[in-house]
């Protein structure tokens, strides 16, 4: 397994596909990690408090479009 130290810089746009997936599109920043041993080799990901406040606004519009396509319960 690769390890690998992610920076986002930039994120462009969001989106939902058939799949059930969120997709992001990003400018980042990936610099190989050198595993320490006795731990589990992780990646990590790294972004500033703006982009953490893009990010959650992405997801709350991304998770909205999931739940305006699932059909409603009836009671």
């Amino acid at each position: 397994m690769k390890v690998h130290n992610i920076e986002i810089q930039k994120f462009k746009a969001a989106s939902n596909n058939i799949h059930g997936q969120m997709l992001f599109k990003v400018d980042v920043l990936i610099t190989p990690k050198t595993p320490v041993e006795g731990i589990e080799p992780t990646s990590v990901i790294a972004l500033t408090e703006a982009n953490a406040r893009v990010l959650m606004a992405l997801l709350k519009t991304q998770l909205a479009e999931f739940d305006g396509k699932k059909a409603r319960s009836r009671f």
